[in-house]
């Protein structure tokens, strides 16, 4: 596992895990990381990457789905990249995941489980609906936006 101080999201970036204030665990496709910046730096830092900040972003995902809690982001418009929260952002355990990296998920006992495209299975500590719920609005989301690119 590499350390790194900045990181940018990308196409193969899957999840971003808080491991404490000012450090994060990124997994790639075929790589993982230690970064030394809080998961909302990697976020707002890789929107302003892309031309926005997770501000704008987020202003635009709650016009467009008429939502204003836990919502998905696009992090890149150009490579379709979406992320959505496990949580509330305002909270410290907050996990952001890709929704394009996605392969499939499905319900355990008292947890989620989600595979990735590069067969990693990942488990979260939310409720299969809550999960559900998250992968259905960064979807729709991304779906609206594609109704609008084509008009």
């Amino acid at each position: 596992m590499k350390e790194i101080d900045t990181y940018y999201i990308n196409k193969s970036t899957c999840v971003i895990i808080p491991i404490d204030k000012e450090v994060s665990k990124v997994i790639e496709r075929d790589e993982c990381y230690i970064v030394h910046q809080s998961v909302s730096n990697i976020i707002n830092d890789s929107c302003k990457y892309f031309g926005s900040s997770y501000k704008g972003r987020f202003e635009g995902s709650k016009s467009i789905l008429h939502m204003n809690y836990k919502l998905p982001i696009v992090i890149d418009d150009f490579n379709n990249i979406i992320f959505f929260p496990t949580s509330s952002p305002r909270f410290g355990q907050c996990m952001w995941i890709c929704l394009k990296n996605i392969c499939s998920y499905e319900k355990r006992d008292n947890y989620s489980k989600i595979l990735f495209v590069n067969d990693i299975e990942f488990e979260l500590d939310i409720s299969y609906y809550s999960l559900e719920n998250q992968i259905f609005r960064a979807s729709l989301l991304e779906s609206l936006l594609r109704k609008r690119r084509n008009l």
